[in-house]
């Protein structure tokens, strides 16, 4: 039998995989960037195979450490389950994007730890679509125009209406939609302005400030560098307490839709149960 490579260069690497990023590997395990850098190191010298590219701003998993990584990350729930067995903690695993994470569910996630105070959450936040098979997820939130997969259960958490915020120090500087043409628009991955200003009757073209994720539009327009087109939800908590404002009426109906996503057959029924129910109560 082949001798298996170290637990902690194993450790390293489905981190890294995962995040595709060796400081927020080394984060999550507690050790130096430099540390999960020299496993992982060790691991393909020890498989003989290069595992990452590694590139200017993170990294890619090559083809032999995608093949590597899926039966990895199965093989490591599968301990994860066995020691929550034993010690009578359950867990259940809700992949959303960071965005959503930061703005929507972390505020809100205490009063489900409340209600469960015998269940573990592990939030796994990123922008790419997480595979409930290898990836161990058990319920995800997406946004999403297009039909789910049809092997999947998609249950609409809310529809999607985006609204223009400001801090209160620009709000004075706004009364129709035309005067968006004076400021900074600040846009995100959905790139919704140009709809927004076509419907709202706006011409010319905004100065513009991009944001790969919405969550950093929304943060720059608190700290008052311009006007974001936001979703209402992911902004109410910053409307309520005063760090936003609204300062036009218009709002942009789109069919750009939240959907709470769980596999036909979950492997934990009761606990996807228990947050699909609990993220619906919370809308």
């Amino acid at each position: 039998m082949t001798a298996l490579p170290p637990l902690n260069a194993l450790r390293a690497f489905e981190a890294s995989a995962r995040h595709l990023n060796f400081r927020l590997a080394a984060e999550e395990l507690g050790v130096t960037q430099g540390a999960v850098a020299q496993q992982v190191r060790g691991l393909e010298a020890r498989l003989g195979a290069g595992l990452f590219e590694r590139l200017p701003r993170g990294l890619r998993l090559t083809e032999a450490g995608r093949r590597f990584h899926a039966p990895l990350r199965r093989a490591f729930r599968l301990i994860e389950e066995a020691v929550d067995d034993l010690s009578g903690q359950r867990q259940i695993t809700i992949s959303v994007t960071p965005s959503f994470a930061s703005k929507w569910l972390v505020p809100r996630l205490n009063g489900f730890m409340s209600s469960y105070p015998d269940v573990s959450v592990q939030v796994d936040a990123g922008e790419r679509l997480a595979n409930f098979q290898s990836d161990g997820i058990d319920i995800a939130v997406r946004q999403s125009r297009a039909p789910i997969a049809p092997d999947l259960i998609a249950t609409p958490l809310f529809s999607t209406e985006f609204v223009v915020v400001c801090s209160p120090e620009l709000a004075a500087e706004i009364t129709v939609p035309a005067d968006l043409m004076k400021h900074v628009l600040l846009s995100d991955s959905h790139g919704l302005w140009p709809l927004f200003l076509e419907r709202a009757g706006v011409e010319g073209r905004p100065r513009m400030m991009s944001f790969s994720q919405t969550s950093l539009a929304i943060d720059a327009a608190i700290s008052g560098q311009g006007f974001a087109l936001a979703n209402a939800p992911l902004v109410s908590s910053e409307l309520a307490a005063g760090r936003l404002v609204q300062p036009l009426s218009e709002v942009l109906i789109d069919d750009l839709s939240f959907f709470i996503v769980t596999p036909k057959k979950p492997r934990q029924p009761e606990l996807v149960k228990q947050m699909r129910d609990w993220l619906l109560s919370q809308v």
